[in-house]
């Protein structure tokens, strides 16, 4: 099994940056690729952006790419999402995944964290 925690949110005002992170254990992290969702109010979850095993690959939805940038560091167990130029749209509860497929489809991935909360404040 692999436990995943996410930290690093909180409330920050538009145009504002945020770094969150999410911590892995009970699995070689390496094997993992990763990626973080969010699920807005009243919405479905969404993906934002996802990362191979080695870093060497990333991939964003359009409505981050240029603002969020997914890293990771294997030697940690941890990847983070930087998140600049926030936007009230980008309120939501940001959750990180592991699985052993990279994908921008949330069912493919086998693990979950708890989430995490980012309000964005105009």
């Amino acid at each position: 099994q692999v436990q995943l925690v996410e930290s690093g949110g909180g409330l920050v005002q538009a145009g504002g940056s945020l770094r969150l992170s999410c911590v892995a254990s009970g699995r070689t992290f390496s094997s993992l690729h990763m990626g973080w969702f969010r699920q807005a109010p009243g919405k479905e979850r969404a993906f934002v952006a996802a990362i191979s095993r080695s870093g060497g690959n990333t991939y964003y939805a359009d409505s981050v790419k240029g603002r969020f940038t997914i890293s990771r560091d294997n030697a940690k167990n941890t990847v983070y999402l930087q998140m600049n130029s926030r936007r009230p749209t980008d309120t939501a509860v940001y959750y990180c995944a592991g699985g052993t497929v990279v994908s921008t489809l949330g069912s493919q991935y086998n693990y979950w964290g708890q989430g995490t909360q980012v309000t964005v404040s105009s």
